[in-house]
């Protein structure tokens, strides 16, 4: 696998954050950290794209935030995923299904 970071495809982002606060709240770089934990290093999230992201998911309803302290005591807002954002979790889950399906047929046709 290779070890450097690899660019976001269109639309990957928000189903990387809604599976990574699936199990829980967490604050912006734990958000980061986590998607870089999930997907073996292949994404490293900025702050430039993530919290842009984590504003719009907010305004549809799919996220909710408060403040509270870090694990360094720190003044941090965490998101924790919605009943609307659970949903959108499945709906961009099934939708990224039949992305990669695709593509996988695509690559093994002859």
């Amino acid at each position: 696998m290779n070890s450097e970071p690899t660019t976001l495809l269109p639309g990957t982002l928000d189903l990387l954050i809604l599976k990574s606060l699936a199990t829980g709240e967490l604050h912006g770089l734990g958000i980061s950290r986590r998607i870089q934990q999930i997907t073996g290093g292949t994404f490293v999230v900025k702050p430039g794209s993530l919290f842009p992201a984590l504003h719009r998911m907010e305004e549809e309803g799919w996220t909710s935030s408060f403040w509270g302290d870090s694990e360094n005591n720190r003044r941090a807002k965490y998101y924790r995923l919605t009943k609307a954002g659970r949903k959108q979790l499945e709906v961009e889950s099934r939708r990224w299904g039949r992305i990669s399906w695709a593509i996988t047929q695509a690559l093994q046709a002859s």
